[in-house]
């Protein structure tokens, strides 16, 4: 018994440090996407990421010994839809956002998912949950500062930015779902290829357009976002294979830190008292909905 309980004290140690190295690796992406955008449009950066990643999970499918296409093609590829119109919300929001503010603000995924999984995975929505969403809602709220709510006092954010991160951050949920309800009958590995692929060909009609011949210093960057993605994958699916599902949720919001961490640094951008107390209720309210009894967490999808 006592070898037992200092294995799974062991186990729990090892996920936690995946789990912190999965966060790491996340907020060194959303930095990189950060740098590219000064020179790149988003979608350029997102058709960068999913060629990227379409080879590397490639390999994993092929090394896993599974079939390419997987046995229920049409949840993968709504799961690939979600994904990629998420993601291009999210890398369009890192570019005209704080990264702190547009990593804060797609963590509000979790509340997403809670409200979604009721009509759509028939789970019951408890008083805790509604009210864990307000709190996170008047998160937002203080974050974003609206001037017809705050007259003397607005953000200076770009608004549209805001609406698009959040739009992102329910697709999110929505591309979590697909990933559970998936994860029944695919490999892992299959998943994340129908996201890369998906992405990859729906990001080129937008990239094109607006394409911008990379510097040798943005394709350095570009093949950044794709790798620190990928590797970011890796350490989550091994970190939440180890820990606790609200565990893993709480370690996770040091990305939120480490995003602030890079503001700071590269870009100078200082939270002030409302966005701080803004993100508060925001980690607040999703940590109230990673603890409820016998409940799945979602961790946000990028």
């Amino acid at each position: 018994m006592k070898d037992s309980v200092e294995a799974n004290r062991k186990d729990i140690q090892a996920g936690v440090r995946f789990m912190l190295a999965a966060a790491f690796s996340f907020s060194v992406m959303t930095l990189l996407v950060k740098i590219a955008g000064q020179t790149l449009p988003s979608h350029e950066i997102v058709f960068a990421r999913g060629i990227v990643t379409l080879v590397l999970s490639y390999g994993w499918v092929r090394q896993a010994g599974v079939s390419l296409w997987g046995e229920r093609k049409g949840i993968l590829v709504v799961r690939g839809l979600l994904g990629f119109v998420a993601l291009t919300c999210f890398y369009y929001a890192v570019t005209q956002l704080p990264i702190a503010v547009a990593t804060v603000l797609h963590y509000t995924s979790p509340i997403w998912t809670s409200l979604i999984a009721v009509p759509l995975l028939k789970e019951p929505i408890t008083s805790r949950v509604c009210g864990a969403c307000l709190l996170s809602f008047v998160g937002v709220t203080f974050i974003a500062r609206p001037g017809f709510l705050f007259s003397g006092a607005t953000s200076g954010l770009d608004l549209v930015a805001v609406g698009v991160v959040l739009v992102g951050s329910l697709l999110s949920s929505g591309a979590y779902v697909s990933v559970r309800e998936a994860s029944k009958t695919e490999h892992t590995s299959v998943i994340i290829f129908y996201f890369a692929l998906i992405s990859t060909m729906g990001s080129v009609p937008l990239a094109w357009p607006v394409a911008v011949w990379p510097t040798a210093w943005g394709w350095l960057v570009l093949a950044g976002v794709g790798v620190t993605t990928q590797v970011a994958q890796i350490f989550l699916t091994r970190g939440l294979s180890l820990v606790p599902a609200g565990r893993a949720m709480t370690v996770g919001y040091t990305q939120i830190l480490f995003a602030a961490l890079w503001g700071m640094l590269f870009f100078a951008e200082y939270p002030d008292l409302w966005t701080v107390a803004g993100a508060s209720l925001v980690i607040l309210g999703t940590a109230v909905v990673g603890f409820p009894e016998k409940k799945a967490v979602s961790i946000p999808i990028r």
